[in-house]
């Protein structure tokens, strides 16, 4: 995995314990925090989602020129 995966491994895993851990920290209901936590990661691996897929749309760009396409 080259250094821009493992930063956004890195970014990703950051995000989630921050919020996790702001979440766990507000007073809230056990139902409220659980909603919140689960909304937190859906935005998150959402996130991760559309930067894997720009990445990979860099990475066809750059393939298809040095394929000379």
């Amino acid at each position: 995995m080259g250094k821009l995966g493992s930063f956004l491994n890195g970014l990703i895993i950051g995000a989630i314990s921050g919020a996790a851990a702001a979440l766990l920290l507000a007073p809230k209901s056990g139902q409220d925090l659980r909603e919140d936590i689960k909304r937190e990661v859906e935005e998150i691996l959402e996130e991760g989602r559309r930067a894997s897929e720009q990445r990979q749309r860099e990475m066809e760009e750059q393939l298809n020129r040095l394929r000379g396409l």
